[in-house]
Order: C-alpha cells, then structure tokens, then sequence
C-alpha cells in the first residue's frame, strides 16, 4: 500500500512540472516583453561560448554591472530565449516605471473582481456541489 501511495505521489508531482514551467516561462515572457518596450537590447546567446556565459549570470534577475565607467542594467534567461537584455540608466527607469503601472493595474482588477464577487448574492442560487 505504501509503494502505490508513493507512486501516485511521484505521479501527482511529475504531472505538476508543466504547471510549473508553464508558470515561469509566462512570468520570463511578461518581464523580457517590458524590458523591450522599455528599451532595453536584447542579445542572443547563438554561440556555445556566449550560452556558457549566459548560463553563469543570475537566472531572471536585473542586476547591474559596471563597464567602461558606465553602469549597465543586464537580465538573463539562458531557459527560454537563450538571451540577455542589456540597458542603461533611462531604460532601466523606465523598464521599472512600466513594471509599476502594470503591477497597479493588475491590483485594480483583481480589486473589481473581488467587488463584484462579493456584491453577487451567491446564498440565493444554493450549493452547486
């Protein structure tokens, strides 16, 4: 009984990791979209070469780096695009300007649907299980 309680287990969580990267890779495409319309290049990691460097950069952060006296903002997803998106000062300010409006309006809908779910008077229509 133990073996089939683990098997389905294994079974439950192997059937999970699709969810899971579906998850990740609409999070990565949200983020990689607003650092495109905020500016920022985005380089491909074409070269087995620039792949290994890629694969040692922090995954799906923005971090900065310093270069030639200047300040770079660098995101990399060696998982997905297999690329790196570089950007200055201005497109860092405003890849985080963007990424507040978004998050603002996500808050604002998810506000409207709790209000209208609890202005529906779900008593009157009885259980539906």
């Amino acid at each position: 009984m133990r073996a089939l309680t683990r098997l389905a287990l294994v079974a439950v969580a192997v059937s999970l990791l699709p969810a899971c990267t579906y998850i990740k890779r609409e999070d990565a495409d949200k983020v990689e979209s607003t650092l495109a319309a905020a500016g920022f290049k985005m380089k491909v990691a074409d070269t087995p070469e620039r792949l290994a460097k890629l694969q040692a950069l922090p995954v799906r952060k923005i971090f900065s780096k310093q270069r030639d006296g200047e300040i770079l903002y660098l995101y990399a997803d060696a998982e997905f695009c297999k690329c790196l998106y570089a950007g200055r000062q201005e497109q860092y300010d405003t890849y985080r300007r963007m990424a507040m409006e978004q998050q603002i309006a996500q808050e604002q809908v998810q506000a409207a649907e709790m209000n209208e779910n609890a202005a529906m008077d779900w008593g009157m229509w009885g259980p539906f299980w």
